[in-house]
């Protein structure tokens, strides 16, 4: 079966992608502004410092002589990222920043911004004409300022995403809580606990599904307690009148010719089937009504005995059952004592009636409160004996019996908080059959 995807981690992984593209998206798109940005503010400083930079060199080489204004270089002074020519009418380079070409820039002598494969280039004349200063900007100063200016806003978000996702989730985790509680408490409802669903602490989202379980819960509780009732009271109307019927079979017996023995001896076995049907019947119905837990500690060891020596004096359990006490052995527990009275009954006569006629029953209380019971037998198939507590499942066997014991017992131990175990071959035998109830240490 395919495992079912978690919404959590489903709303994680969304909510984070679509953060993070958002941002990513939104980098991106400040990235394509800035560039537009510093390109007007490069060239407005390239402008500005040719506009203001012009003057300056016209003035000082008006006071050169005329044999000293051709060709002359500025002064290296550290990186320029501004380039510079001065250029006459003729296109001459008049004066060049130390950084610049000798060559001539390839652009028109012309007013305005013109760009070569790596500069932007602003020119600017003098109010004669004479006079051309021509101001380079090279594109890689440009794309290493968006660069960094990216950088700076790229980086942070790669923490940014991590802590996001972080955030997401315990956000996430704390408005789902709601649906977790819920969905806990609703996998907690069974035939053994049908109390409504407490939406007090759920958002308004949540509680028309509360609502709508808690109605569920109670038709389905109102339907197991008709079945309940009505499997009960049929299980005890019909006693009274089995056993008339076959007390009056057995006198029937003694009366009628021997031809007809046999048949009265079907009906007589018929009605006993039918009495111990009732019986479990009755037993189930106590079982499904939650009565195997108590709320204060019982001695459990009298009500063993008690049952032991009842069964014992029976005609199927006479001289069969050996009861083990362990001499610190002992058995508490918060139990109801009718209830664990009911689970020792069925392993007892379970273990009579299925094992060989005339052997031994072995009844154990163990030092860590459990209590076994060990008969002879055939080994029960592996496969078999997680079946054996499903009603109506019987083993491969003639015994007379109704599918419910064990059901029963697994029931009323569950309600215990103890475990149920059933093992074959039996615990240092080579065949038999073992059934051992672990209730919870003190």
């Amino acid at each position: 079966m395919k495992r079912s995807e978690s919404m959590t981690r489903r709303m994680v992984i969304a909510l984070t992608s679509v953060v993070a593209l958002s941002w990513l998206i939104a980098s991106s798109l400040g990235i394509m502004v800035m560039q537009d940005e510093f390109a007007e503010i490069f060239d407005s400083g390239v402008q500005e410092t040719a506009d203001r930079l012009l003057p300056l060199i016209a003035d000082d080489l008006k006071e050169r002589s005329p044999e000293a204004e051709r060709h002359l270089v500025q002064p290296a002074s550290g990186t320029e990222y501004l380039t510079y020519q001065l250029r006459d009418r003729e296109g001459e380079v008049v004066l060049r920043s130390h950084d610049s070409d000798a060559e001539p820039f390839d652009v028109p002598l012309a007013p305005g911004f013109a760009d070569t494969d790596t500069q932007r280039i602003y020119t600017v004349v003098t109010a004669d004409g004479n006079l051309y200063l021509q101001m380079a900007d090279a594109f890689a100063n440009r794309r290493e300022a968006i660069v960094e200016a990216g950088t700076a806003l790229i980086l942070p978000l790669l923490l940014l995403i991590p802590a996001s996702m972080i955030a997401v989730i315990l956000v996430v985790r704390r408005t789902l809580a709601p649906v977790q509680s819920l969905r806990d408490e609703i996998g907690t409802k069974d035939s053994g606990n049908m109390v409504p669903v407490d939406d007090t602490h759920l958002p308004a989202e949540l509680h028309p599904i509360a609502r709508s379980v808690n109605l569920l819960l109670e038709r389905l509780r109102a339907a197991l307690e008709s079945e309940r009732a009505f499997a009960s009271n049929s299980a005890h109307e019909l006693r009274t009148p089995i056993a008339g019927a076959l007390a009056q079979a057995q006198r029937l017996q003694a009366d009628i010719p021997a031809e007809f023995a046999p048949r009265v001896g079907q009906i007589e076995r018929s009605l006993s089937h039918l009495a111990q049907l009732a019986e479990k019947l009755l037993q189930m119905s106590r079982a499904e009504a939650g009565i195997g837990a108590s709320e204060t500690d019982v001695d459990l060891l009298p009500v063993v005995e008690l049952v032991v020596e009842d069964i014992g004096r029976s005609d199927i359990g006479e001289k069969r059952i050996q009861f083990h006490l362990s001499p610190e052995g002992s058995l508490h527990g918060r139990v109801n004592p009718d209830a664990y009275g009911i689970v020792v009954r069925n392993l007892l006569e379970n273990a009579l009636v299925h094992s060989p006629k005339g052997s031994l029953v072995d009844v154990y209380i163990d030092e860590d409160n459990g209590l076994r019971v060990v008969n002879a037998g055939a080994i029960v198939e592996k496969a078999l004996l997680p079946k054996l507590t499903t009603r109506f499942t019987r083993g491969a066997t003639e015994a007379t019996g109704s599918g419910l014991g064990l059901a029963i017992v697994h029931n009323l131990v569950e309600q215990m908080g103890g475990s149920l175990a059933l093992f074959s071959p039996a615990s240092g035998r080579e065949d038999g059959f073992e059934a051992r109830i672990a209730l919870p240490e003190r």
